[in-house]
Order: structure tokens, then C-alpha cells, then sequence
């Protein structure tokens, strides 16, 4: 039975690192609760007809954004699902996970070249329409890339749910001569049925706190969403009441969908790992292939249409001035250092937290109920989940405003809350690593004597390599492409790519803005692609 060595560094890196957690956002809570004790008559006058009309848009957009997302991923799962081994199955498969690598301001660039007024499109929509195309601003746009990044995340959960059916009862529905209707409504619907819950919230929480897309696609107040409405009250209006109002409101909206995706068991974070195909025993149809084929096809345009258009219109930019001009360069170079920090931050709080929870556990006797620290140490990363980045930025915004220049501390918010907001990936990546290594080396240290950095550099290293590179370069990846809270903290001396990428926009050089969006995707889907190869390495 392992006894706690009375100097076990683990759980005092735990604490340290739940203490660095709650700093944050309980900083961000306090500036909340200041101004509004400062202001209380302007935060009860923010209670408006315009608070309540950006919170039904945040609503009624998030609803049908799920809608239109999750109908035809149970659709096209079912189709992939059906044909488990035709050629190219499984590079649409790793095509399907490129929106979850590409920030989000460079899929609205991509929305854009195509569907926007001057875009690929805009010349067929004109014509079907029988005027001048207006450009794809506003809900409309807003629904299409929040279908664009979910439509395959939809999909490939759906199709793990599918994976999960027994072979067995394939092999029954196939002696029993059964169709696809039956098979349908008897095997693939009750999976289904059973994961759609939890899919459908987790979308529905990917677009309620979604602030880049409609940020840069919403064009204007009838399409704003609560977290836009904060960043416009504190850059723009100065309405430090309102924002506190606004925060609120998205905390709230976003702990009960988090409270309810808990409760149904849905994946948080947003991956799925897919099983290998079992041996299926019914074979579809001439008729269902030709309708799975198109339905297959159809995905698969919409979700390459938007990354050839980046591509294509990047391509287009000067590139090379570009990359001479020194505000580029600065950007660049700033996006880079933020980032790296960031990640390296966020894998030492990871694994700060998974090695105290283990240490717990086994200080914990059989059967006694886990105390509060290793129950903090287990869940506390969660919890950012409920708390947006933009939300954190702000009130740290209006801590701050009064004692300090917000815009100089620029680099320590975007390191520490982008550090933070990207923990459930990097636990997700670590823990399990870990955990196997704590299982057969935990003896061995504890005989021994070996324990904290020791412990790490001689004993852990070796099995947390890969799987801390995979977290890392998520994380890095993460940061890298993040909009919210530099939003808040940018100015002309602290920029990164993201933020330069939106002032070009705002200043109408699109191409510019194109150009900046091929050189942030390539360098964030380059990220991902590493954590994907270090992270099935780790596992052989």
C-alpha cells in the first residue's frame, strides 16, 4: 500500500497550481464584483431592450447553428459509417479534423473568399439571385462558419458513437436478412440517439461562446452576441456597467449548458478518438452507396471549400512584401513568444494537477471518499470551461484599468489566459501517460527515495515525453490562433498575428488579411499535425 512520503512535492505543485487557477479567474470575478458595487445604478441600467436583444441573437444563432451542424452529421456519419473501407475514407476523415487546427479568424477569411462580396461564389449567387450579391455578413455568415468548424467534429463523434456497436449484432442483422431501414431504426438509431444529447450541447457551447466568428462575420448591432457586446462596451462605448452585466449574463448562460453537458456525459473538449472499423456484415444497397456517396461528397465540399479558398487567396497576397514589412515581423515574433510561453505554462500546470490527483488517489484509503484538494486537483482545469477567455480578459480589464495601463500587461494576460483555457487538452493528452507510468514505478520511487525533480527528470520523463509534446503543441497552437483576449489587451505595441490579421481586415486590405490568414493556418494546422503523430507514437 503506498504511504505519502511526508515531503511529497506533488501535491504542493497541485496547490501551487490550483492557487495560480483560482487567481485568475477569481481576479477576473473580483474586477466584475468591484465595478459593479462601483456603479450598481449603471449595471441595473444596463437591463435594456439591447440586453435582451443580443441575448436572444446569442441564443436563436447558437440553436440554429446546432441544428444546421448536427442533422447532416448524422446523416454523413451514417454514410462513413455504412462504407467502413472505400478509398479515401480515411483522408476525409483527417480532413474532417482540420477546422478543430484552424483558428477561427482564418476559417471566416475563408468563409469569405468564397461566399463574400467579391468572393468565388459571388458571381453564381449574383446570378441566382438576379442582382448584385450582398456578401455573406450577418447571421447568414455566422451560421455557415459555425457549421463549417462543427459539421465534422458532429460527425466524427457520431461516427465514434457508431463504432461502438457490437460486432455481434451486425453479424445477427445479417443472418436475419435484415435491410438498412431496420438496421436503421433497430442498430444505428438507438447509438445514435444515445450520443445526440450530448453532441448537440456540446456544439450548442461551442457557438454560445463563439467571439472571433461573429466578430469578424456579424457585421453589425442587429448580429452581435453577449461576448462581442463586452468587447465593444470596453473598447469601444467604455462602458465598464454594461460589460459587467453583459459578463455576467454569458457566465451564466454558459454554466448551465456546461452543468447540463456534465450531466449528459458529453466530451468537453471537443476530440474524438476514432475506433478502428469492426467487421460489418450488412452491405449497402446500389441506391443507398449512389445517396451515401452524395452525401459524403456534399460534406466534403463544404468543409474544403472554405480551406482551398484561404489557400487560393493567400496565395494571391504579396507574400513576400509581406514578410519584409516590419509589422508582420513584430507580429510574428510576438505570436511566437506568447505562444511557446503559454503552452510551456499550461503543461506545467497540467501536469502539476494530474501528478498531485495521483498522489491523492493513492494516499486515499480504498473506499473512503476523495477529499476536496484531490477533487479540486481532478476537476479544477474543468472549470475554465465555463468562464470564456473574454469573459476572464474583462474583468481583469476593469481590475485593472484604475491601477495600471491594461494595454502594457498585454503579454501577461494572453500567456496566462490562453495557458489556462487550453489545460482540459493538455490534461486530456497527459493524464492517462502518467497515470500508467505512477502505476508501475510508484513503488519503486517510493522505496527508493526518489521524488520530485529527481523523480521527474530520471523516472516520469522518459513515458511523459510525447504525450507533454502533444499537449504542448496543442497548447501552442491554441494560443497561437486566439482572438479574445488579445482583442481586449492589443494595441500598436503589443500584436500578434490574430490581431494584425483583424486590423488589416478592419482596414479593408484583404489581401493582406489573406496572406496573414495562410501563414497563421499553415503554422497552427503544422501544430496539430505534430500533436497528432507525437500523440499516436506515445500510445504504440
Amino acid at each position: 500500500m503506498y504511504t505519502r512520503h511526508p515531503s511529497d512535492s506533488r501535491t504542493t505543485a497541485g496547490i501551487i497550481a490550483l492557487a495560480a487557477i483560482t487567481l485568475l479567474i477569481g481576479g477576473a470575478f473580483a474586477g466584475l464584483a468591484l465595478e459593479g458595487t462601483r456603479n450598481p445604478s449603471g449595471a441595473f441600467a444596463a437591463f435594456d431592450g439591447y440586453l435582451l436583444r443580443v441575448a436572444r441573437f446569442t441564443l436563436w444563432q447558437a440553436l440554429l447553428s446546432t441544428l444546421l451542424s448536427v442533422a447532416p452529421a448524422l446523416l454523413v456519419a451514417r454514410a462513413l459509417s455504412r462504407h467502413p473501407s472505400f478509398p479515401g475514407r480515411r483522408l476525409i476523415l483527417q480532413l474532417f479534423t482540420v477546422p478543430l487546427a484552424l483558428p477561427a479568424i482564418v476559417a471566416a477569411l475563408g468563409v469569405l473568399a468564397l461566399y463574400g462580396r467579391a468572393g468565388y461564389f459571388a458571381g453564381v449567387l449574383a446570378s441566382l439571385g438576379g442582382q448584385e450579391w450582398p456578401g455573406i455578413y450577418g447571421l447568414s455568415g455566422i451560421l455557415v462558419a459555425h457549421v463549417f468548424f462543427n459539421l465534422p467534429l458532429a460527425t466524427r463523434l457520431f461516427l465514434e458513437a457508431l463504432g461502438t456497436v457490437p460486432a455481434n449484432q451486425w453479424r445477427l442483422a445479417s443472418q436475419l436478412g435484415m435491410g438498412a431501414r431496420p438496421a436503421l431504426r433497430l442498430i444505428e438509431w438507438p447509438a445514435l440517439r444515445a450520443a445526440l444529447p450530448g453532441v448537440a450541447g456540446l456544439v450548442f457551447m461551442l457557438c454560445i461562446t463563439s467571439f472571433t466568428i461573429v466578430l469578424t462575420l456579424g457585421g453589425g448591432p442587429a448580429a452581435t452576441t453577449l461576448e462581442v457586446a463586452i468587447y465593444q462596451a470596453l473598447r469601444f462605448d467604455f462602458d465598464p456597467a454594461r460589460a459587467v452585466v453583459l459578463t455576467l449574463l454569458q457566465i451564466v448562460l454558459t454554466f448551465v449548458v456546461v452543468a447540463m453537458l456534465t450531466r449528459l456525459g458529453a466530451n468537453t473538449v471537443g476530440d474524438a478518438n476514432l475506433p478502428v472499423a469492426p467487421r460489418r456484415y450488412l452491405a449497402a444497397g446500389k441506391a443507398e452507396a449512389v445517396l451515401n456517396a452524395g452525401l459524403i461528397a456534399l460534406a466534403l465540399l463544404f468543409v474544403a471549400g472554405p480551406m482551398a479558398a484561404t489557400v487560393l487567396a493567400g496565395l494571391e497576397a504579396d507574400l513576400g512584401r509581406l514578410a519584409g514589412e516590419e509589422a508582420v515581423r513584430r507580429a510574428t515574433l510576438t505570436s511566437a513568444a506568447l505562444s511557446f510561453l503559454s503552452a510551456l505554462l499550461s503543461v506545467m500546470l497540467s501536469l502539476s494537477l494530474i501528478a498531485a490527483r495521483r498522489a491523492l488517489a493513492l494516499q486515499r484509503r480504498a473506499g473512503s471518499a476523495m477529499s476536496l484538494l484531490e477533487h479540486a486537483a481532478d476537476t479544477g482545469a474543468g472549470f475554465v470551461l465555463v468562464v470564456p477567455p473574454i469573459v476572464v480578459g474583462a474583468g481583469w480589464f476593469l481590475a485593472l484599468r484604475n491601477a495600471a495601463d491594461v494595454f502594457a500587461i498585454a503579454p501577461v494576460m494572453v500567456v496566462a489566459v490562453n495557458a489556462v483555457m487550453a489545460m482540459p487538452f493538455a490534461i486530456r493528452a497527459v493524464r492517462p501517460a502518467y497515470d500508467a507510468a505512477s502505476e508501475r514505478h510508484e513503488r519503486l520511487c517510493l522505496a527508493l527515495g526518489i521524488s520530485g525533480w529527481n523523480r521527474l527528470r530520471l523516472v516520469d520523463w522518459p513515458s511523459l515525453r510525447r504525450p507533454l509534446a502533444t499537449g504542448f503543441a496543442f497548447a501552442m497552437a491554441l494560443s497561437l490562433g486566439d482572438l479574445g483576449v488579445i482583442a481586449l489587451f492589443g494595441s500598436d505595441s503589443v500584436q500578434t498575428l490574430p490581431y494584425l490579421l483583424l486590423a488589416r481586415m478592419g482596414s479593408y486590405r484583404t489581401a493582406d488579411a489573406a496572406g496573414l490568414a495562410l501563414l497563421l493556418g499553415l503554422v497552427c494546422l503544422m501544430l496539430i499535425v505534430a500533436a497528432d503523430w507525437l500523440g499516436r507514437e506515445a500510445k504504440a
